[in-house]
């Protein structure tokens, strides 16, 4: 369970409204909150597992005070830190706090996104580190997400979210989670961009992305089931243009669905982590409430 909010409120979440913009989206390369696990300064230990199923590694939270087989399922798609990192394993468990029956599988085979670390690294073993400077480190580092996201596309990726689902309804569906209450998906940043996909398909019974990454119109388009965002204001990961036009196909297609802008705040903000702003703190949880207040109603 998340902290109390602080006393110093922050800027509180806007409902989008319409606009009239539909230019085409950039395509950004990742922030550095999605390739860096940001540093805890808690002593709270991640409390799940690591299991392979399907030869996937898989990050499982388990619910401590629900019945066997009677918790809710929830698929979680991390950033591009992959199940190793601290804070989605933590992020993980604070859902499983809350009655559900988590896994967090391993997108990226072992392959989680270049961080400053790698970079160093691969301008050391070249030899070259004496000379680069900040631009040009930073240069080497677009190169390395770039060809990092070109390793993990749709086409590699959703077929290890499907072989997953299979693989946990084989293993744990009836006995860990109820199986007839449908999957619901969590994802963030990159994660956020395949909830929408499997939103389009019977997949799963709803689902919620927080700050996506690579989002297209037409991800957005295809939705069918109930969906919530929370997004971050003027951000160049998942520009306006795009989040508007979505929120207008979500309206013509009738599908339920929530849209929060939360100002002020980075990329990758409702990711557990620390920060010392404090309304960016009570984002964090704010996003984490709306994430509980619609999964709870399916």
């Amino acid at each position: 369970m998340m902290d109390e909010a602080p006393s110093k409120a922050s800027p509180a979440p806007t409902v989008e409204t319409a606009a009239e913009d539909q230019a085409e989206a950039p395509q950004p390369r990742m922030s550095d909150h999605c390739t860096n696990d940001n540093p805890l300064d808690t002593s709270e230990v991640a409390t799940g597992e690591i299991v392979k199923l399907a030869d996937v590694d898989i990050y499982v939270s388990k619910p401590a005070d629900v019945a066997s087989g009677t918790a809710r399922l929830v698929l979680l798609l991390t950033g591009g830190t992959g199940i190793m990192a601290k804070t989605n394993r933590i992020q993980a468990d604070h859902f499983a706090q809350e009655g559900y029956f988590v896994v967090m599988p391993d997108l990226f085979n072992g392959d989680s996104a270049p961080n400053a670390a790698a970079v160093t690294a691969h301008t050391e073993n070249a030899d070259l580190l004496e000379t680069i400077k900040f631009k040009a480190a930073e240069g080497v580092k677009g190169f390395m997400i770039d060809m990092w996201l070109a390793r993990h596309t749709p086409e590699n990726t959703m077929p290890i979210i499907e072989k997953v689902l299979r693989a946990v309804r084989e293993t744990y569906a009836d006995t860990a989670y109820d199986a007839s209450m449908g999957v619901l998906a969590v994802g963030y940043c990159f994660g956020a961009k395949y909830v929408l996909r499997l939103a389009a398909t019977d997949e799963i019974v709803a689902g919620v992305a927080a700050h996506g990454l690579l989002i297209s119109k037409e991800d957005i388009a295809g939705v069918k089931k109930p969906v919530t965002l929370a997004c971050v204001e003027n951000d160049i990961f998942f520009p306006d243009e795009v989040r508007d036009e979505g929120r207008k196909q979500l309206q013509d297609n009738s599908i339920d669905h929530e849209l929060r802008v939360y100002p002020g705040v980075p990329h990758g903000f409702a990711v557990y982590g620390s920060y010392s702003e404090e309304h960016i703190k009570t984002a964090q949880r704010q996003a984490f409430d709306q994430f509980l207040e619609f999964l709870n109603k399916y």
